[in-house]
């Protein structure tokens, strides 16, 4: 199973397991977080495409690292 999911100005596909790098996202390292901006969610039975979002469906990810990358001048 596959969401995409709408956080921080852009659109990511995620699945169970996976880690992605997110900018923007406000949340304490180890806490769940839950988008709830889902714009697609597919299986192997199909794929359901909101319009714009798929209705009562979320993504909840755990917050594994808060960084600052360094300043470009």
């Amino acid at each position: 199973m596959f969401a995409v999911v709408k956080t921080g100005g852009k659109q990511y596909r995620v699945s169970e397991g996976d880690v992605i790098k997110v900018e923007k996202l406000d949340g304490e390292v180890g806490k769940p977080i839950v988008l709830d901006q889902v714009l697609m969610v597919g299986d192997e039975k199909g794929v359901t495409v909101g319009e714009p979002l798929v209705a009562g469906t979320t993504v909840t990810l755990d917050v594994l690292e808060q960084k600052k990358d360094k300043k470009i001048i």
